[in-house]
Order: C-alpha cells, then structure tokens, then sequence
C-alpha cells in the first residue's frame, strides 16, 4: 500500500526537513504552505528531481473548508492521507 503524507507547514525549516525526510523515506508527499509558495515549489522541485512524488499547496489549516479541498486533491493526485 502506498505511503501519503500531508505535512503542513513544510515550506521551510523543520517541516521542510520533515516533509523531504518523509519522501526519500518512500513516501508521496504533500507540502502544504500559507505564503512561502516560493520555498514550497523550490523543495518540490529538489525532491522531484530526487525521483520523488511530490506536490505542494497553498492553505490555511485554520481554514476547514480549505484543509478539505487540499485533502481532496491530495486524494486524488496522490492517494489517501
């Protein structure tokens, strides 16, 4: 079965160490981020280039109805969280 992870906050520091450990580790990865959308698609694109299965997205955890569309897509991009 595949391993999907969602890691919020992961656009720089530990999430992002977090979020790259994850998905070297074998895991799809799904980097979530509020406003650094540059940090998140750099790492994307690092892991990417790893042979990694990654994306990023944008929202506010604060937000239900955001955190239910970014879960939405992950599902479907990426399978189940």
């Amino acid at each position: 079965m595949k391993k999907v992870a969602l890691v919020t906050g992961s656009s720089r520091g530990i999430g992002a160490a977090t979020a790259a450990l994850l998905a070297e580790s074998g895991y799809a990865v799904c980097i979530n981020y509020i406003e650094r959308k540059d940090k998140a698609e750099e790492l994307e694109a690092l892991l990417r280039f790893e042979g990694c299965e990654v994306m990023s997205w944008q929202a506010d955890v604060s937000d239900a109805a955001a955190v239910n569309e970014m879960v939405r897509e992950i599902e479907k991009r990426l399978g189940y969280v």
